[in-house]
C-alpha cells in the first residue's frame, strides 16, 4: 500500500502546469540522435529525442535561447502550456526550445520495448536526461547564428528540478535557470515528511470553515462503511463509480484516490478557470468547501457531501457519467515512467499524522516502499543517491538559479524558499499554486505573481547581459 500511496502523490507532483495558452503556439518538430547511455561505452545505440523549436522572435545572430527542460510527459503538452516563455519571447528576442525527456512522449530509447522489461528502463535517470539536454544544446549552438547565444534553462516541478540541476552540473552550457516549484529538497530528511500534507490542509482550512475538519472525519466514516457488504455497495452507488467496490480490500485504493484528489486540487487552486488536469472553476477549493461545511454530520450525510465535493474536480462540466478511481488526471502525463523513477532515484518521503493535517495517519516506511518497488520493477530504490549527486542542501557553490514557489503549492514543502546568495534567489508567491509563474499572463493574476515574473525577467536579462559581456571581452 505504501508504494501505491506514494506513487500517486509523486505522479501529480512532478509535472503539472495546468493552464491554457490563448492560442496554440507555433513551433517546428525536430529529432536529435542521442546515445542511449552517455556514461558507459558498451551500449552504443542511439534513439531519436524529440524537441520543438520556435524561432519566430529570435534575434539572430546571438539572440538568447530559452530552453525548457522537459519532464515526465509528452513535450507538446508542456510547449502548449508554458505560457510564460511564449509571453516573453518577443521581449527577449529569444528562440524557444522544448526538449522531450527520454522515455516520455515519442522519445523512447527502445521504441515499443522501452517499458516491456525493467532491463530496458535502466537508462531512465535524471543524469541521462541532463546529458541529453547538454548535448542537444551543444548541437543547437553549432549553428553560426547561435554560437554566442546565452541559454537559460526553464522548467516546472520535476522539470524545474532538472533546470536547477542543469545549471549546477552544466554551468558551461546554461548561463542560468528558472526552477519553478522545484522540490529539490524533498529527499531523505532534508524537510519534514509531513509538511507536504500540512500545506494541502492549510489550503482547505483557508477556503472554507469546517472544510478540512470534514475531510479529516471522512476517513473514519469510510472505514466504517467498508466494514459491511451493504456499506460497500452504498459507497459504489453514492459515488457513481465506474467499477464498483467489491470488498474491504478496495478501501486503501479508494482512500488513496481521494487523497490524490485533495492534493491535485491544492496544486491547481488557481484564481481563474483552468483546464489541464480537469476542467475546473476559479479557486476550485473554495467551490469544494461549499459542500463540506459541517464535520458533525452522520456518516452517510458526510459522505454524500463528500461526493458532491469531489464532483467539482471530476465532473464540473456535468458530462461525466461515472467516476474512475484509477484516474485522477487527464492529459499526456506518464505515471508508469514516473513510477519507475520514484522506485529508483526519486525517493521522496511523505507522511501524515491526521492531527496537523486532514489525512489519515501514514508513516514513511522505506522498507515497505522498497519491497513494493521490487515486486513491480525488480529493483531497489537508492534513497541517498539524489542528495549525493546533486548536493542536497549544500548547493552554495552554484549560481544564477531562481527558485520560485507558491504558498498554496504542497510541493513548496521541498522547495528552496530562502535566498542562499545573491545569485541563488528564492521568490515566494502569495496565493500561488503549482508554478503559477509559468502560466500565461491573465487578468486575474494576483499582484504577487505579476511581481514574481517581473523579477524573473530582470534576473534573466542580467544573466544574458553578463554572458554577452564575457563573449565580447568587456
Amino acid at each position: 500500500m505504501a508504494s501505491r500511496w506514494l506513487a500517486g502523490c509523486v505522479l501529480l507532483l512532478s509535472c503539472i502546469l495546468g493552464f491554457v495558452v490563448p492560442s496554440p503556439p507555433t513551433y517546428q518538430t525536430y529529432y536529435f540522435d542521442q546515445k542511449i547511455d552517455h556514461f558507459g561505452f558498451y551500449e552504443d545505440s542511439t534513439f531519436k529525442q524529440r524537441y520543438l523549436v520556435s524561432d519566430t522572435h529570435w534575434r539572430k545572430p546571438g539572440g538568447p535561447i530559452l530552453f525548457y527542460t522537459g519532464n515526465e510527459g509528452d513535450i507538446a503538452l508542456f510547449s502548449n502550456n508554458t505560457g510564460f516563455m511564449w509571453d516573453i519571447a518577443e521581449e527577449f528576442g529569444a528562440m524557444l526550445v522544448f526538449a522531450e525527456h527520454r522515455y516520455y512522449g515519442e522519445s523512447l530509447p527502445f521504441g515499443n520495448l522501452s517499458y516491456s522489461d525493467p532491463k530496458y528502463l535502466n537508462y531512465l535517470t535524471s543524469e541521462q536526461a541532463l546529458a541529453d539536454f547538454a548535448l542537444l544544446i551543444r548541437f543547437l549552438k553549432e549553428r553560426s547564428e547561435a554560437r554566442d547565444s546565452a541559454v537559460i534553462a526553464i522548467g516546472g516541478s520535476y522539470g524545474g528540478m532538472l533546470a536547477a540541476w542543469m545549471r549546477m552540473k552544466y554551468p558551461h552550457v546554461v548561463v542560468g535557470a528558472l526552477a519553478a516549484s522545484a522540490p529539490i529538497w524533498q529527499f531523505e530528511e532534508l524537510v519534514p515528511c509531513n509538511l507536504y500534507y500540512q500545506i494541502v490542509t492549510n489550503d482547505f482550512k483557508k477556503s472554507g470553515p469546517g472544510c478540512a475538519e470534514s475531510i479529516n472525519k471522512t476517513w473514519s466514516a469510510l472505514n466504517r462503511m467498508f466494514e459491511s457488504d451493504e456499506g460497500i455497495r452504498w459507497l459504489s452507488g453514492t459515488f457513481r463509480l465506474c467499477a464498483p467496490l467489491k470488498s474491504q480490500d478496495d478501501a486503501a485504493g479508494f482512500k488513496n484516490w481521494l487523497s490524490e484528489t485533495w492534493v491535485n486540487l491544492a496544486m491547481v487552486d488557481y484564481p481563474y478557470p483552468a483546464d489541464f488536469l480537469m476542467p475546473l472553476p476559479a479557486w476550485p477549493i473554495k467551490e469544494v468547501c461549499k459542500y463540506l461545511r459541517n464535520p458533525n454530520l452522520d456518516d452517510k450525510q458526510l459522505l454524500q457531501n463528500l461526493f458532491q465535493a469531489i464532483n467539482v474536480y471530476y465532473n464540473y462540466t456535468g458530462n461525466t457519467q461515472c467516476l474512475n478511481t484509477s484516474q485522477t488526471a487527464v492529459g499526456s502525463l506518464d505515471d508508469l515512467g514516473w513510477s519507475y523513477q520514484a522506485c529508483t532515484e526519486m525517493v521522496m518521503p511523505f507522511c501524515s499524522d491526521g492531527i496537523t493535517d486532514m489525512f489519515e495517519p501514514q508513516t514513511w516506511n522505506f522498507e515497505a516502499f522498497s519491497d513494493d518497488c521490487y515486486k513491480q520493477w525488480g529493483i531497489r530504490p537508492r534513497p541517498k543517491w539524489i542528495t549525493s549527486v546533486y548536493g542536497g542542501k549544500n548547493i552554495h557553490a552554484a549560481s544564477n538559479i531562481i527558485f520560485s514557489n507558491g504558498d498554496l503549492d504542497p510541493w513548496s514543502a521541498g522547495g528552496v524558499k530562502q535566498s542562499l546568495s545573491d545569485s541563488l534567489v528564492a521568490i515566494l508567491i502569495a496565493d500561488g499554486a503549482h508554478h503559477l509563474d509559468l502560466r500565461s499572463n491573465d487578468p486575474n493574476d494576483p499582484k504577487s505573481v505579476i511581481e514574481a515574473r517581473a523579477l524573473e525577467v530582470a534576473y534573466m536579462k542580467k544573466w544574458i547581459k553578463q554572458h554577452s559581456q564575457q563573449v565580447n571581452g568587456i
